[in-house]
């Protein structure tokens, strides 16, 4: 009778050991998977976050490049809203309302730069004003600008002050691309004002990258002038005068009879690529934060 009670008790505590043990396998499985998802939500939360800054930042890159060219007018806040570049129109913005921005720096201090206006200019007919007869000045044309009453008006303004102020210089002297009628044209008429007429003008075809900056090209030209010391000597002084920079590489110079001077050079004339804004990517991967 003992015995069987032994045996019953024995039988009882293996079973509860049994559900104990059950019990603890139980808890150990619900615990892994909970510590495994909260592992894997972290890893989200951090991979979201990751995102959300990086968006961020490109919003703010995106805000700083618009008010730094100035093609909207300034945001009510740090960056712009959806809405406020759905209204945003570049020609009904005057240079007044984004301060310190590229356009205001053009069209208040380089358009009116007095070192620039100083070079001579051809007035062009579209450059009259018919209310005066006489050349239109900058204030005339910045008057016609800020009072544009839509963005046609304000097109014309701002091409009026492209070709009639002193912006005009800027491609004369270092022009966005290769153009070499232009540059013919600018020779040829080097020539003409130094009093000598060249039988004939062409490029070398000769380009290169100029060490002088990453953005700037060269290509070579041939100069041929066989005349008197003073019309050598003035053509000379006017490729130094020019607005367009001829630079002369290779020079040789013979006395002919009559005291004639044969000059022959090889000179280079630079152009400059247009800037433009590129875009770029980033691709975020989850585990990026976890590596830094």
């Amino acid at each position: 009778m003992a015995k069987e009670i032994a045996l019953s008790k024995r039988a009882k505590i293996s079973q509860a050991q049994q559900y104990m043990l059950l019990a603890v396998l139980g808890a150990s499985l619900f615990l892994g998977v909970a510590i495994s998802l909260v592992l894997h939500f972290i890893h989200q939360i951090s991979f979201n976050a990751g995102v959300i800054s990086e968006e961020d930042q490109a919003i703010v890159t995106y805000s700083n490049t618009i008010k730094g060219i100035g093609i909207c007018k300034k945001p009510s806040g740090e960056v712009y809203t959806d809405e406020e570049l759905k209204k945003c129109n570049p020609d009904s913005v005057e240079a007044s309302s984004v301060p310190g921005s590229l356009r205001a720096n053009i069209l208040e201090s380089i358009a009116a730069s007095e070192a620039l206006n100083s070079v001579p200019k051809e007035n062009a007919s579209e450059c009259i004003n018919p209310a005066t007869n006489k050349s239109f000045t900058y204030s005339e044309m910045m008057e016609l600008y800020n009072s544009a009453e839509d963005g046609e008006q304000r097109r014309a303004a701002s091409s009026l002050i492209q070709i009639c102020s002193a912006l005009r210089v800027i491609p004369d002297a270092l022009p966005a691309f290769k153009n070499e009628e232009a540059l013919l044209s600018s020779l040829n008429k080097i020539f003409l004002i130094s009093g000598w007429e060249p039988n004939s003008l062409s490029p070398t075809g000769s380009s290169s990258t100029s060490s002088i900056g990453k953005d700037l090209s060269t290509f070579s030209i041939g100069l041929s002038v066989e005349a008197d010391s003073a019309t050598t000597i003035k053509f000379l002084d006017n490729v130094e005068r020019s607005i367009r920079e001829f630079d002369i590489k290779r020079a040789t110079i013979e006395t002919v009879q009559g005291g004639v001077l044969n000059l022959s050079a090889q000179a280079d004339a630079y152009y400059t690529s247009p800037s433009t804004l590129t875009e770029t990517s980033k691709v975020i991967k989850s585990g990026d934060n976890e590596k830094k």
